[in-house]
């Protein structure tokens, strides 16, 4: 989550998804307002893992395309550009998650 913070990350969500999916324990969804910033957000969130010795099993999307996903396995992290977020709808889509916590 300070990864996504230092680089300009807007509405910044922790969704707890364990008891209502296999996939992973926690979505971290975020939006950025420029391709560039949704991959300095990317490369900075893989420095950060890295550093403690944790490394994406995949990466998906491109900064491009307004969405780039970080799969570190308990943690998927989504990288939406503010209209790719609404067309998604994550947040929507799993609303039986427990928030725990929101960063304007």
């Amino acid at each position: 989550m300070d990864a996504v913070a230092d680089k300009q990350g807007e509405d910044i969500l922790l969704l707890d998804i364990k008891s209502i999916s296999l996939i992973t324990d926690y979505f971290v969804i975020t939006s950025a307002d420029t391709d560039r910033q949704i991959q300095a957000i990317a490369d900075e969130v893989a420095i950060r893992a890295k550093q403690n010795g944790i490394l994406p099993l995949h990466v998906e999307g491109e900064a491009e395309s307004g969405w780039v996903l970080l799969d570190f396995g308990g943690v998927i992290v989504h990288l939406f550009s503010p209209e790719k977020r609404a067309y998604y709808a994550l947040e929507d889509f799993w609303k039986r998650a427990a928030m725990v916590l929101r960063m304007p």
